[in-house]
């Protein structure tokens, strides 16, 4: 028996948000050449000439990328892998024409999306690609983008020091180019290692920053995800009604912005408490809720932990057999995303 409530203890899931930042996709309204001029009327032919291939490219390019974006908006799994093929299509083009900020800002978003699709390799791969470009063009505030997306790919896959090394890379970065948003993104994630470190005050002293920023730049998504974190904390300090008052905050907000991969992350853990209160019809309930979610926006890892939660109630309710059922998609689909 003592062997049992062990297992449950162990099998148990939480998931925080390790928010990540929005697409970098503000383009310029124009991208312009310049004509140079010169004494041959037969080089200016040809200038000019090279010029309306340049914008015609450039023209493109600017495509793909807004036809991924709203791909992306869909916020299904079939529509951001279409996503990411816009944006790849993209990618030689912006280097034809030596756009390095954009083929950075296209490799940020395709790591973006991997990143959301559990991908953490391929993720790791377009950041890494991108940050160097950033770097070189002096975009810092792309820079600390793409720091705070590397970080939150060594958050997920457990390595906490490389990823506060990371994170305290891009936090004097997005406070010296004054983007707001981005710092209140990393001092979230900052607080998500320090929470999963054990340091639960560190957690909401860094959580706290992060929602206060994140109500003044009126980000809302940003700041479900703060609650939720904020809620995950309670919860570990035994403060379950805390727990479910900053879960259903962010629940509420999350249905308002339409953000289907975090309002499946919460709903599991609003299931999470209902289960560690013993209810465990509701924590089915909001389980139940959660999973279709996570197969609609494509997230495995997410799917695989509510799977297993389930399993855990039908375990606890004495249903063997639905159990296992549970545990084994579970464990399919973490086999997956390795």
């Amino acid at each position: 028996m003592n062997k049992g409530v062990k297992s449950r203890r162990i099998f148990w899931c939480l998931l925080p948000s390790f928010t990540r930042y929005s697409l970098i996709l503000l383009l310029s309204g124009v991208f312009l050449s310049t004509v140079a001029t010169t004494g041959s009327t037969s080089v200016q032919i040809a200038q000019r000439s090279k010029t309306a291939s340049q914008q015609a490219t450039h023209a493109a390019a600017k495509r793909l990328l807004y036809e991924g974006f709203k791909l992306y908006k869909q916020g299904t799994a079939e529509s951001l892998r279409q996503a990411i093929e816009k944006w790849k299509q993209a990618l030689p083009l912006w280097q034809e024409v030596g756009e390095k900020k954009w083929e950075a800002i296209t490799l940020y978003n395709i790591g973006s999306v991997y990143d959301s699709l559990g991908q953490k390799q391929q993720a790791f791969n377009y950041y890494n690609q991108s940050l160097p470009l950033s770097r070189q063009v002096g975009d810092k505030a792309g820079e600390a983008t793409t720091l705070t997306g590397i970080g939150n790919v060594y958050n997920s896959l457990g390595d906490k020091q490389q990823a506060l090394k990371y994170y305290n890379q891009s936090l004097p970065l997005s406070r010296q180019v004054g983007d707001k948003a981005v710092e209140a993104t990393t001092l979230n994630n900052i607080g998500s290692v320090y929470n999963s470190l054990g340091d639960k005050q560190q957690a909401l002293k860094y959580y706290n920053q992060s929602l206060s920023l994140k109500g003044q730049v009126g980000d809302k998504a940003g700041e479900a995800n703060t609650l939720n974190n904020i809620g995950a904390v309670y919860y570990s300090l035994g403060d379950k009604q805390q727990a479910l008052k900053y879960y259903n905050q962010s629940l509420s907000l999350k249905g308002q912005v339409g953000d289907k991969a975090e309002e499946a992350n919460t709903l599991n853990n609003i299931g999470a408490v209902y289960y560690s209160l013993g209810d465990k019809q509701q924590a089915l309930k909001y389980y139940n809720q959660s999973l279709p979610l996570w197969r609609q926006v494509g997230d495995k890892q997410g799917e695989a932990t509510t799977l297993n939660n389930i399993g855990l109630v039908y375990y606890s309710l004495g249903d063997k057999q639905q159990a296992l059922n549970f545990y084994n998609q579970s464990l399919s689909l973490k086999g997956q995303v390795g």
